[in-house]
């Protein structure tokens, strides 16, 4: 068994996209990084969902051939209906030549986790970090619990610079108590599980029978309901389903009760029972997140960056999940890498990102959750990102705003940035196609 060594540059928390990421453009750039993982890879996780941004991010860290050596889904597009309006968005209108993807997450995630290993990251699996002790400024101390094998040893590693990247738990953001949900208005909870033998959505608008993925392309399929919205995602072998719904729903339900509620609500939706009729539930995958949308006001300092999850959760609706991870992973390894260069400006280059990956939540917040997302979010930063992207881009999201009904505070974001007006009169027509019904 490999020992863990007693120093590193970098120390990185979790081993999801956002960690594992950072750990191959630091060990890339020839900086010692250990990355400390608390579970054993391949583990279950949701957010099967990816748009066609991760690329650019894949290919920077080199991954992107073994990603698609893979074999997942290639998905052309979403189709929506919310509030009875039924829309459609293909990728392929907007420029992008490589397709979204329907990821099995714990083989994606295993797939970059290897990566980072084979490009020189020393990483721990079975190692759970317990605390962080930040005295010494220059060399904060990690205590972790070492889970390999039969042990249960409890030991220290000391490193310049910390990246949590450790997903839901928020270790940094519960450490310094800046961890908030997005509204009290708000508070929502997600409930997932796993069908086999599910029909799915393809690209023509026809539902199918799994063996036809061969020959029709899928899309990701979102539909709103009485209490919060749905979604439907065709993998290889299963589909995924979930639910966002209020807190109070499941209010004092134990597992067994959740499971029963989960599966009245999926069978009785318009839609969705048609796509599930003929599925099987996987027993045992319900899965289960409270308070699913929050946010940091402070994921960037001088020896420490909160990337990923660990900084901030926006609902998923727009699978920027993934995406928001990647960009996170490049923008603190760069600042970092800079830092080790000159270290009297470090606490100047953690600023600077803060400001953008602040600006980069903010943004998904704005889309994602409409007036509600207005907490938290600094509009002048998401206007300047607003004026910064390439037209095409800024078009599809402007259009997928418009597909749910929290589009009204972020086209007016839009508007005072000076961007909505060179789509407005095209706004609804050219890009998003608007369909009558859905024949399944």
């Amino acid at each position: 068994m490999t020992a863990i060594p007693k120093s590193c540059d970098v120390l990185v928390i979790g081993g999801g996209p956002a960690g594992s990421s950072a750990a191959t453009h630091l060990a890339q750039a020839g900086i010692d990084v250990v990355l400390l993982e608390r579970a054993v890879f391949p583990r279950n996780q949701v957010g099967e969902s990816l748009i066609p941004h991760i690329w650019k991010f894949t290919d920077l860290t080199g991954v992107s051939e073994k990603i698609e050596q893979e074999g997942f889904l290639a998905k052309a597009g979403g189709i929506t209906v919310w509030d009875d309006k039924i829309h459609q968005i293909l990728f392929s209108d907007f420029g992008y030549t490589r397709p979204g993807l329907h990821v099995e997450r714990d083989v994606f995630d295993d797939i970059l986790l290897k990566h980072a290993e084979s490009c020189g990251a020393q990483v721990f699996n079975e190692v759970a970090v317990k605390k962080i002790d930040f005295s010494d400024s220059q060399w904060p101390a990690i205590h972790y619990t070492d889970k390999r094998g039969q042990s249960n040893d409890e030991d220290v590693i000391r490193s310049q610079y910390v990246i949590d990247a450790s997903g839901h738990s928020s270790f940094l953001a519960s450490h310094f108590k800046t961890r908030q949900t997005i509204s009290a208005q708000m508070n929502f909870l997600s409930l997932w599980g796993y069908f086999k033998n599910s029909r799915f959505v393809g690209v023509d608008r026809q539902s199918y029978a799994g063996d036809a993925l061969a020959n029709v392309k899928p899309v990701t399929f979102v539909m709103s309901f009485e209490d919060g919205w749905v979604w439907h995602i065709v993998l290889r072998d299963k589909t995924s389903v979930g639910l966002i719904l209020p807190t109070e729903r499941t209010k004092g339900m134990d597992r067994q009760q959740r499971e029963g509620f989960f599966k009245q609500t999926c069978t009785h939706l318009p839609y969705l029972s048609n796509l599930l009729e003929p599925a099987t539930f996987i027993e045992g995958s319900l899965q289960f997140r409270p308070d699913y949308s929050y946010y940091s006001g402070n994921i960037c300092g001088e020896n420490y960056y909160c990337i990923g999850d660990a900084a901030a959760f926006v609902d998923p609706i727009f699978s920027h999940g993934v995406q928001n991870a990647l960009y996170n992973a490049a923008a603190s390894t760069l600042a970092i890498k800079e830092s080790l260069k000159n270290k009297k400006q470090r606490l100047r280059y953690s600023q600077l990102c803060e400001s953008r990956m602040q600006q980069f939540y903010g943004f998904s917040r704005a889309l994602s959750l409409g007036d509600f997302g207005s907490n938290g979010v600094n509009p002048g930063l998401v206007k300047n990102l607003m004026k910064s992207l390439p037209p095409l881009e800024l078009e599809l999201i402007l259009v997928a705003s418009e597909m749910t009904n929290r589009s009204e505070n972020f086209r007016r974001l839009a508007r005072e940035a000076g961007v909505l007006g060179q789509f407005e009169e095209s706004f609804s027509g050219r890009k998003r196609e608007s369909i009558t019904a859905l024949e399944f």
